[in-house]
């Protein structure tokens, strides 16, 4: 039954884009708003609703109906379960895998690519050890 209204469902919502895509839009009758002579009628300047506004209002509320339909089916036909009454529990508790060490046991590995303290990197210090004054300063 799941899969009947699923498919229900998508060709009803591809029929809507359809549909939407090929109606009249409202900034196409500019010249009815400005009182070219239909405004007086019984049903304002855009008339009446069409076949396709009515078919479109039709298919949303069956549309609407599915969702609601599927919510409904996907709910009940399965017990309520959790994501981690499902996941694989080791025997041995956390860490297991890892010899019995947490990650935060495990020392982080030594960076190798450190520059050292004499680097030429600015500081605002000169090589000697001595801070720059604004005289010293290229300007």
């Amino acid at each position: 039954m799941t899969t009947l209204v699923i498919i229900v469902h998508v060709l009803l919502g591809l029929t809507l884009i359809g549909l939407v895509l090929i109606q009249h839009g409202k900034g196409a009758d500019a010249g009815a708003a400005f009182g070219s002579g239909a405004s007086g009628t019984v049903h304002g300047a855009r008339g009446p609703a069409n076949t396709l506004q009515k078919t479109t209002g039709w298919l949303v509320v069956a549309f609407f109906g599915t969702s609601l339909l599927l919510a409904y089916v996907i709910n009940t036909s399965q017990e309520p379960s959790s994501v981690v009454d499902s996941a694989p529990v080791s025997e041995a508790g956390n860490g297991a895998e890892q010899g019995g060490r947490t990650p935060s046991d495990t020392p982080a590995d030594t960076p190798t690519d450190v520059p050292s303290p004499k680097s030429s990197a600015p500081s605002g210090q000169n090589e000697d050890g001595s801070t720059q004054s604004p005289s010293d300063v290229p300007g």
